[in-house]
């Protein structure tokens, strides 16, 4: 098994980014979430929101033209990982990793640990008012919280929301 990593490309990756982030996102709803979270996510998944998606990911991209990688095993796209640009920053102080996603039936092949090597790496190269690299996950995502252990993350803070 063969794993790569390469900085996007929206001339020949966009599909391939597109399906992992749908696949992304599906996931997310069914298994951190109830019915309402799982319809709601289904329904903000259209062309629409596709469009806004992949445009928002080309303005990072001008900004931080690594922000976003995908990994292929034996060359078909199995994942992918998006740091926001340095720009961004300010809001956390800090690098944050936006998303990283690993094809289900590929986890615990070093994907996912690929993909984060390729963030580490972003995040260190930018110029960040603290030297952290922060993300969000569901503290009921135990597999999850696991691999970020493994990689030396610890809890710093906690994120609370409310509905608009």
């Amino acid at each position: 098994m063969t794993i790569e990593v390469w900085p996007y490309d929206p001339e020949t990756d966009r599909d391939e980014l597109w399906r992992l982030k749908r696949a992304f996102e599906l996931e997310l709803a069914n298994e951190t979430g109830g019915d309402e979270k799982r319809t709601a996510y289904a329904g903000k998944l259209t062309d629409e929101y596709r469009d806004r998606y992949l445009a928002w990911v080309e303005r990072s991209l001008a900004d931080e033209p690594r922000a976003v990688s995908l990994a292929t095993v034996d060359g078909e796209a199995v994942g992918y990982v998006f740091v926001l640009p340095e720009r961004l920053s300010m809001i956390w102080d800090a690098a944050v990793l936006n998303e990283i996603y690993v094809d289900p039936d590929r986890r615990g092949t070093g994907v996912a640990d690929a993909l984060l090597e390729t963030a580490v790496a972003v995040a260190e190269s930018q110029n960040l008012p603290l030297d952290r690299l922060v993300l969000d996950v569901d503290p009921d995502n135990e597999r999850a919280y696991d691999f970020y252990r493994r990689h030396g993350f610890e809890p710093w803070g906690e994120m609370v929301a409310r509905r608009l």
